[in-house]
C-alpha cells in the first residue's frame, strides 16, 4: 500500500492550508505563544502529517485510520479558529476565508476516505 504523500492532491491541500495557518496566527497576541497559537499550528500541521504517515502504513485500512485523524484534526483547528476569531484574534474577513478553505479540504477527505473504503468495500465506517 505505501505510496509517496508528495503525490497526493489531498495532502498538497492540506499542506498549503497550513500555511495558511502559520501567516494568520503570526497576528495573535504573543501572550498566546505557548497558547492559542501553539496549539493551531500543532492542530493544523497534524492534518497533512497524519495523511503522510497513513501514505507509510502497510494496508489500505491503517491508511484510512489515519485519514479520519486527519479530519478530526482539521475540526480542531475549526474549533480553535472559532475561539480565536470571537477574542478578536483573527478578523471576520480572515476567519470567513479560511472557513471556506476548511470547508473546502474536509468535503475533499470525505470524499477521498470514502472512495478508499468503497474499494476496500468498507460499509459505513
Amino acid at each position: 500500500m505505501m505510496q509517496d504523500f508528495k503525490n497526493l492532491q489531498i495532502w498538497k491541500m492540506a499542506f498549503d492550508f497550513n500555511k495558511e495557518i502559520y501567516n494568520i496566527s503570526v497576528k495573535f497576541p504573543k501572550e498566546e505563544a505557548y497558547g492559542l497559537t501553539s496549539q493551531l499550528r500543532r492542530a493544523s500541521v497534524s492534518i497533512s502529517s497524519n495523511m503522510a504517515k497513513g501514505c507509510g502504513r502497510k494496508t489500505d485500512k491503517d491508511f484510512i485510520n489515519f485519514l479520519y485523524m486527519s479530519m478530526g484534526s482539521l475540526k480542531e483547528v475549526e474549533n480553535i479558529l472559532m475561539i480565536a476569531k470571537d477574542l478578536g484574534y483573527i478578523s471576520q474577513s480572515d476567519f470567513i476565508k479560511l472557513d471556506e478553505d476548511m470547508d473546502k479540504l474536509g468535503k475533499t477527505l470525505y470524499n477521498f476516505i470514502r472512495g478508499r473504503e468503497e474499494k476496500l468495500g468498507v460499509k459505513n465506517a
